[in-house]
């Protein structure tokens, strides 16, 4: 993680402020107000700023509103956690605008996945920061029990987290060490050779997938491997791969391509485009073992709320 040193946010309590932004996609009004009513369920505040409802095109406004609503959340004392209102498209054009030393200097919980794995690399890589791949307020409406509970324990828990995939499936065995990265597949895969190009050397991958052929799977991880992604990994965990066809297709991809690597793999984690989608601390340490198939986290995934 460059020279940064790890920054762990602020557990949430009862009674906190979550700010919501918008970095990607514009989004269904009737599914985010479920979504934040869940979210208030829960006992946690909802702020919306103004101008998240903006529409450009396929995007919640140009560039430059949506990076200034996000680093103003960063900036607002009062907002204790931010959670993204829908992936989509777009959050990778936000990058050269956020204002990294401010959010350094405010660190907050983050949330989302999808197309805002670029930002929860980026945080990571540039400033250090811990963030989560986790539900966004649009899916969250609808969300089964273990995805809300899996949010709660995550952001609001002082518990180490313990991940058992349901029904996970060993692919290479082995035992791994080191901090958890990754998110979307293909972000990931488009990030490659720019300023803040995720962490591989010594982390252990995550990965996950929407609607993509296996023949582009493949592509993709080719495309990785070639790059050099998996030189030095640790280990790499395999999350939902949603209408991506036949999944012992995907699952056989991903053993052609890692066969010649030491590292551990390990799929069936509920987390990314299912129904299932698990909160995932994206920067903290954790040990992959397969034997037991878990991922346990060295420590609780936020820090004391004082």
């Amino acid at each position: 993680m460059g020279k940064e040193a790890l920054i762990l946010p602020r557990r949430l309590a009862e009674g906190d402020l979550i700010g919501v932004a918008a970095p990607a996609s514009p989004f269904d009004a009737d599914e985010f107000a479920s979504g934040a009513a869940v979210l208030e369920a829960m006992g946690l505040c909802v702020y919306i700023p103004g101008g998240i409802y903006r529409r450009s095109g396929y995007l919640a406004g140009s560039d430059s509103e949506r990076a200034e609503l996000l680093n103003g959340l960063f900036k607002n004392r009062q907002v204790k956690a931010i959670i993204c209102a829908r992936g989509g498209f777009g959050s990778s054009r936000l990058l050269q605008y956020l204002d990294y030393e401010a959010i350094k200097k405010n660190p907050k919980i983050f949330v989302g996945f999808s197309d805002i794995t670029a930002i929860l690399s980026a945080l990571y890589t540039r400033c250090g920061l811990v963030t989560y791949h986790g539900p966004l307020v649009t899916s969250f409406g609808d969300a089964d029990r273990v995805t809300r509970e899996s949010l709660r324990a995550v952001l609001m828990s002082d518990k180490k987290i313990l991940v058992k995939p349901k029904n996970g499936v060993v692919i290479k065995k082995g035992v791994a060490a080191g901090p958890v990265s990754g998110g979307n597949l293909s972000i990931l895969c488009h990030m490659l050779g720019t300023s803040v190009q995720p962490e591989y050397n010594g982390h252990i991958l995550f990965v996950e997938e929407r609607g993509e052929a296996p023949y582009r799977i493949d592509r993709m991880l080719t495309h990785l491997k070639q790059a050099g992604c998996f030189e030095s990994l640790a280990g790499l965990i395999i999350g939902s791969f949603e209408g991506c066809g036949d999944n012992n297709e995907v699952l056989k991809i991903f053993s052609d391509i890692t066969r010649s690597f030491d590292f551990p793999v390990i799929s069936g984690f509920e987390a990314g485009h299912g129904k299932t989608n698990i909160t995932i601390p994206m920067g903290l340490a954790a040990r992959l073992d397969t034997y037991k198939k878990t991922l346990a986290f060295s420590k609780a995934a936020t820090s004391f709320a004082e």
